[in-house]
């Protein structure tokens, strides 16, 4: 007699939830290292929603994994750290700073400081935004 098996194959909160049930011991936890409340997380496991796909990048940092082996199964499903290539290890902040700035050859180091200061506030509250559009 031969029995057949349905194998049916895991999809992305398949995925999410086998990892983080691996890695935190609760799922608030979880919830709380990715900056969500615990019942929205809630929510995706019982798949009432799927709004985990807005915060993909930062599941997948929590998780120690890549959005690719997330929503695929493909991929790497251990993240790996990122190297700085070797060519990249002598360049200065201020050749950043004026690769960011391009054609500001005319400013003076003092602006181009505070001109970077201006550019790393805005980025800070550009992540505090999304942040609080995914809560």
């Amino acid at each position: 007699m031969c029995i057949f098996l349905k194998v049916i194959p895991m999809d992305t909160v398949d995925r999410l939830f086998e990892l983080v049930d691996q890695k935190f011991k609760e799922q608030k936890d979880f919830a709380a290292a990715i900056g969500v409340p615990a019942p929205r997380v809630s929510e995706w496991r019982k798949r009432k929603s799927a709004s985990y796909q807005r915060c993909l990048s930062q599941i997948a940092e929590a998780l120690d994994t890549t959005t690719e082996y997330l929503l695929t199964g493909t991929g790497p499903k251990e993240r790996t750290a990122f190297t700085v290539p070797a060519k990249w290890a002598d360049v200065s902040d201020d050749q950043i700073k004026a690769a960011f700035f391009e054609g500001a050859g005319d400013l003076t180091k003092e602006e181009m400081d505070s001109l970077w200061a201006d550019a790393q506030d805005y980025m800070r509250y550009k992540l505090e935004q999304r942040r609080k559009r995914q809560e």
